[in-house]
């Protein structure tokens, strides 16, 4: 595979890639590496799987791929997690993220896994973060750290801490792309500028597209209508994406098209699958659909009416996070650890 090839992978269904003519110097020079952190703090939902199939590419790009599931962080940020729930929610997040990987078409294998109490606790990373915190100013982290941690008036000082050993841990991980949802983009962007000081390069910073939730505002963790859950039933998926805020025409905050661009449609391509929308003859007919332009365009011209994508969307949408579900539901013990609040009834 060429240069060209590996980039066109690595940089389709995203959002944003700083710097581009980076990443292929990356490429001519041999095998970059790729790091993503995931804090195990909620329930993983579809809007991590959008983020997580994108790794799929990576690895067929012949892209070192590195999932840091950062648990400190987790109890860093306003303890999202409690310590002693931090193990528990490790083991779900990797099992999860490994289903994601497998059902995305790639192998969880080729990918390495490390928790972020591994090596943030060695006395190098630990020097190095002081350093850090002595060059970087409050407004500065703050302003990083904006769309990722909880802040408030007087944020407590773990939310202060989180963007530097963010920072921290692409060097850490010697990691020449760091990649992450759009929410990551001031953390990163602090990475780019402060990293040639401590001794790496500047990464390159990919981002893919944070997710419209189901009911036209953001999608929330704590909402169970904004979203779509690894573990929900297919009858809870058909049932969440029929109540799905869908207006005809409309593009906007519309999930339902979102869930359909980002994540459907890049699978059945990995599959060599098409989107078909079954309607009745005396409607026109079914539909059938190899690329999401096309679809996207019928439904903006209202040739493809809400009322028929969304029963299709539903199932397809099942369908992607099946085998996920199937491997959640094999392992119950492990949402019984991570969350006792809500299944160790």
């Amino acid at each position: 595979m060429d240069t060209a090839d590996r980039l066109e992978l690595a940089t389709r269904h995203t959002l944003e890639v700083i710097e581009e003519e980076e990443l292929q110097a990356l490429f001519d020079e041999g095998t970059p590496s790729a790091y993503i952190g995931y804090a195990p703090t909620g329930e993983m939902h579809i809007g991590h799987y959008t983020t997580m199939r994108k790794l799929a590419d990576f690895i067929e790009a012949g892209i070192d791929v590195t999932v840091l599931i950062a648990d400190l962080h987790a109890h860093l940020d306003d303890e999202k997690s409690p310590f002693d729930l931090l193990d528990a929610r490790s083991e779900y997040y990797q099992v999860a993220i490994e289903g994601m990987i497998e059902a995305a078409g790639a192998d969880p294998e080729a990918i390495s896994f490390v928790r972020g109490t591994d090596f943030q606790l060695d006395e190098e990373y630990t020097l190095e973060m002081y350093r850090m915190a002595a060059e970087t100013t409050l407004a500065r982290t703050q302003r990083a750290g904006s769309r990722v941690v909880r802040e408030s008036e007087s944020p407590n000082l773990g939310g202060l801490i989180y963007p530097l050993m963010q920072t921290l841990d692409v060097k850490a991980l010697d990691a020449d792309i760091a990649y992450g949802g759009d929410d990551q983009r001031g953390i990163y962007m602090l990475s780019r500028e402060t990293l040639p000081d401590h001794g790496h390069d500047a990464p390159v910073c990919i981002f893919a597209p944070l997710l419209s939730g189901l009911t036209g505002e953001e999608m929330s963790a704590s909402k169970e209508d904004t979203k779509v859950n690894l573990n929900d039933s297919h009858d809870a998926v058909v049932e969440k994406i029929e109540d799905a805020y869908c207006p005809m025409g409309e593009r906007e905050d519309n999930g339902v098209l979102e869930y359909l661009e980002y994540l459907v449609f890049p699978v059945l391509e990995e599959r060599g699958e098409s989107f078909v929308v079954e309607r009745p003859d005396e409607y026109g007919g079914n539909l059938v659909y190899d690329e999401f332009d096309e679809l996207e365009a019928d439904f903006l011209s209202e040739e493809l009416h809400p009322a028929d994508l969304k029963p299709a969307a539903g199932e397809y949408v099942s369908d992607v996070i099946g085998p996920i579900r199937e491997r959640l539901d094999a392992r119950p013990e492990l949402l019984a650890e991570a969350y006792p609040e809500k299944y160790d009834q």
